[in-house]
């Protein structure tokens, strides 16, 4: 007996709306749960980094380094909240802040330089990566867009925004 669970959806090639939400209100739960399962690694461990940290590394990890004001933007937080969890990050070696040499007034933004770190942030972040990749492998880039503004739109009403 095979102990991988079957997809709320089954196998057929379409789904009601109603199956479809049926589907996703049983399943959302179990991806959140296995995401707070998801083991930060050891050399990450002490710095009690919370998603929004996750969603920041992801960022400078691969867009690279970026001012403060353009990591705000992307994470729809305001700059000092950015600014807040820049500085906590930087004094544990986590990040660096450098002084753009095309306007001395901003920082940008990087993961830091060392290995052990950038390392330790690499791996942790290849095994959302690695699943999505593997989700999104049999799909046309125009259903991949589709189910990226469908999770988009749905974290928009599930907040609220969209009422």
């Amino acid at each position: 007996m095979s102990t991988e669970r079957e997809p709320a959806s089954g196998r057929e090639p379409g789904l009601t709306s109603d199956e479809a939400i049926r589907a996703m209100l049983l399943l959302m739960p179990r991806v959140a749960a296995r995401l707070k399962r998801t083991k930060i690694p050891e050399r990450l461990r002490s710095f009690q980094l919370a998603p929004r940290h996750l969603s920041l590394l992801s960022y400078l990890l691969f867009d690279g380094p970026m001012p403060v004001n353009e990591l705000a933007t992307r994470l729809e937080v305001a700059p000092t909240t950015v600014s807040l969890m820049v500085s906590d990050l930087s004094r544990q070696g986590v990040l660096e802040r450098h002084t753009d040499p095309a306007d001395r007034r901003r920082a940008i933004v990087a993961i830091t330089e060392d290995e052990e770190t950038r390392s330790a942030i690499e791996s942790w972040l290849a095994h959302g990566a690695n699943a999505w990749r593997k989700a999104f492998e049999p799909l046309t880039p125009e259903q991949r867009a589709m189910f990226v503004r469908t999770i988009e739109t749905y974290e928009s009403g599930a907040s609220g925004a969209a009422d």
